[in-house]
């Protein structure tokens, strides 16, 4: 159950790169902050921690290069607050 639930969070999050990346094609710093905002807005707070998880113990290597670096420069963010 658990990998069904990673590979259902990283293709939401592919979903949301791809469409980030399109609307920011020379632009990437753009499309990573663009990323992190929907993924904070949009996002409970777990599916994002359960996310971070999964990309930290190398579990998501399907998931597009564009949401990696969002994920990495905007992980504070992405936390929730203690």
């Amino acid at each position: 159950m658990e990998h069904d639930q990673s590979a259902q969070l990283v293709k939401m999050a592919n979903q949301i790169g791809s469409f980030f990346q399109a609307q920011s094609p020379s632009d990437a710093g753009a499309a990573t902050q663009a990323i992190a905002a929907h993924l904070k807005s949009f996002w409970a707070p777990s599916m994002r921690i359960q996310l971070l998880r999964d990309f930290d113990a190398g579990k998501t290597p399907q998931l597009m290069p564009i949401v990696a670096s969002a994920l990495r420069s905007h992980r504070a963010t992405l936390l929730p607050a203690p």
